[in-house]
């Protein structure tokens, strides 16, 4: 479990700037997360992290993601995930499937 409190005025996580004219106001937000080991070797779990919303031309939604991880051996990592992003600098219905093959020795 994790919980995180952000005191911020980015813009898209900064992407498109900070703050509005005329205005640095910032807002408190917060990150979540939490995971849990079904077996051993798998986990599954989710975020979610607010995002403040400063711009009229650019709407900016919350973020949310859950995932599965498998650790197969000790150098193999196969990891799905689907996010959902929602508008980012005015590109709307940012979502979908997320898939990993990590391999390290």
């Amino acid at each position: 479990l994790n919980g995180t409190l952000r005191w911020t005025n980015a813009n898209q996580t900064g992407l498109l700037g900070f703050g509005r004219a005329g205005h640095d106001d910032h807002e408190l937000v917060g990150e979540f997360s939490a995971g849990y080991l079904v077996t051993k070797d798998i986990v599954v779990g989710g975020e979610y992290r607010m995002k403040p919303d400063n711009l009229s031309i650019a709407k900016e939604d919350d973020w949310i993601d859950l995932y599965a991880a498998w650790a197969i051996t000790d150098h193999f990592t196969l990891t799905g995930a689907y996010a959902d992003l929602g508008s980012i600098a005015t590109f709307e219905n940012q979502r979908g499937f997320y898939l990993s093959l990590q391999v390290g020795f």
